[in-house]
Parts: C-alpha cells; sequence; structure tokens
C-alpha cells in the first residue's frame, strides 16, 4: 500500500494551499480517509476525515470552515483544501486510510490510522 501526498509549501498566513493524496496497492473506496498533521515538537493530531463515499464529514474544530476535505474514488486521491491558513497550521500533513470514522467526540483517531502516507510539509509565515 501506498499514500503519496503532495502539494505542501510555503505559504502566508490568509492564503491557501490544496494537498493530494494519491492511494495504490488498496480498494481505495473501501476505506474513509483522514488528514492528520504533526508541528515541531507537538503530537500527531488529527485534522479531518471523509466516509467511503465522501458523504460524510469530520473537523478538529480548529479547522472547521477554513479546510475542507474531499475525495475522488474514480481516481484513488483524497484531498484536502486549506484556506485562510494561520502560522499555527505549520505541521507535516499526512494521509491515512483509516479504520473507523466518526464524529470527533466518539471516535478515537489517535489509533484510526490504517495505512499511513509519508507526510508533505505545510509552512505557513506571518
Amino acid at each position: 500500500v501506498q499514500l503519496q501526498a503532495s502539494g505542501g509549501g510555503l505559504v502566508q498566513a490568509w492564503g491557501s494551499l490544496s494537498l493530494s493524496c494519491a492511494a495504490s496497492g488498496l480498494t481505495f473506496r473501501d476505506y474513509p480517509m483522514g488528514w492528520f498533521r504533526q508541528a515541531p515538537g507537538k503530537e500527531r493530531e488529527f485534522v479531518a476525515a471523509i466516509t467511503w463515499s465522501g458523504g460524510m464529514t469530520y473537523y478538529v474544530n480548529s479547522v472547521k470552515g477554513r479546510f475542507t476535505i474531499s475525495r475522488d474514488n474514480a481516481k484513488n486521491t483524497v484531498y484536502l483544501q486549506m484556506t485562510s491558513l494561520k502560522p499555527e497550521d505549520t505541521a507535516v500533513y499526512y494521509c491515512a486510510a483509516l479504520r473507523v470514522i466518526g464524529p470527533i467526540t466518539t471516535t478515537d483517531y489517535n489509533s484510526s490510522g490504517r495505512y499511513w502516507g509519508q507526510g508533505t510539509q505545510v509552512t505557513v509565515s506571518s
């Protein structure tokens, strides 16, 4: 299984960036997908998740209204559109095929990743 994340880079605060994650070696439509991030010196945190068909999405509160997760099952790709970026969004962003999905309050996303991508760096300058 390979999850190839791309699209990271350097952007100014309030700018936008779009991440992609291309999956291979798995039946993509069988997995809910998620994005996570890890900032320097911090633990990895859940960012967003999307169900198998894309009908439901979940976000950490800090990105609601700014980030949008989507997927294209025909292209085996999941996306994360990020707008109004803040310096605190700076992190390495990882995509993952998930074991479980659901509301943040009832889902342990810390242990939800089944397969992980290699990460792409997002740096937001102030």
